[in-house]
């Protein structure tokens, strides 16, 4: 059940984690929860204060990583810090800290051109008549349509493209104002966190996040929890006017935007 943390009392749902910090990770998103959503994605930043508490959770905690639809070395250089764990492209490569590049999930193996080659098969004029970006995330293909003069048409536009994708064997992902072609291979962000969890000896985890691909990330952390692999799982979604009903509805406690969230990580902090 979703819960207020404005009418709750914050320090006691995040005791499992603070009472052993050094058993403790502390996962999270990027861009909607640390970063502020922005009007094209090479803008968004990190605030210091947001960076300088993630940085002093790194210190205390087991684990601190940031799971993210981009790429992991495109995280790393927003959150501009260097001890923390990336799991880049919603869990298809992972960047540990002391690593110079990232590992790519094994299952990738012979599938990264799938999602590129059905792009780059569209017309790019169309695409820009549409006001539809392309970004390119490796074997992800990213699909932009904010601030363009008619998103209502570069939608409908996306939707076309989406159902010939799927027609194609490729995966959808929409998201906010953004639609991801991804190449059929099961992995998510659930399976990034369940990949980084036993990595650490933890006992306790929160998850934190603001999009339709977070809930897989809840639902990982809720089935270690019941199959032992966890004492205790908190999933805190990031509300705003954009946000995934599904996130709010599945989550321990709701939060108002990154602000919202930057206090969870204070209290984390100490």
């Amino acid at each position: 059940m979703s819960t207020n943390v404005e009418n709750d009392d914050l320090g006691a749902a995040l005791e499992p984690l603070l009472s052993a910090p050094e058993r403790a990770a502390v996962l999270c998103d990027l861009d909607g929860t640390l970063a502020p959503i922005a009007q094209r994605p090479e803008e968004a930043a990190v605030p210091e204060p947001t960076r300088e508490v993630l940085r002093a959770i790194a210190a205390r905690y087991a684990l601190t990583a940031v799971i993210s639809g981009r790429r992991a070395m495109d995280a790393k250089r927003i959150v501009a810090l260097d001890e923390i764990a990336y799991s880049g492209n919603h869990g298809f490569e992972m960047l540990l800290p002391g690593d110079d590049e990232p590992k790519p999930y094994p299952s990738l193996d012979g599938h990264e051109e799938d999602a590129p080659r059905f792009v780059a098969s569209r017309d790019p004029g169309e695409l820009r008549r549409a006001g539809i970006r392309i970004e390119d995330k490796g074997a992800i293909v990213a699909l932009h349509w904010r601030g363009a003069e008619n998103e209502g048409w570069s939608e409908s536009m996306a939707s076309e493209i989406a159902n010939e994708a799927e027609w194609q064997d490729l995966v959808v992902h929409r998201g906010r104002k953004v639609m991801e072609i991804r190449p059929n291979v099961a992995i998510n962000k659930g399976i990034a966190v369940a990949a980084l969890i036993p990595a650490a000896p933890v006992s306790a985890a929160l998850y934190g996040g603001d999009d339709r691909t977070d809930v897989d990330a809840f639902v990982a952390l809720r089935t270690l929890a019941e199959d032992g692999e966890l004492g205790s799982a908190t999933c805190v979604a990031v509300s705003s006017e954009e946000a995934a009903p599904e996130v709010t509805a599945t989550a321990d406690l709701v939060v108002g935007g990154t602000e919202g969230f930057l206090e969870v990580l204070r209290e984390l902090a100490g």
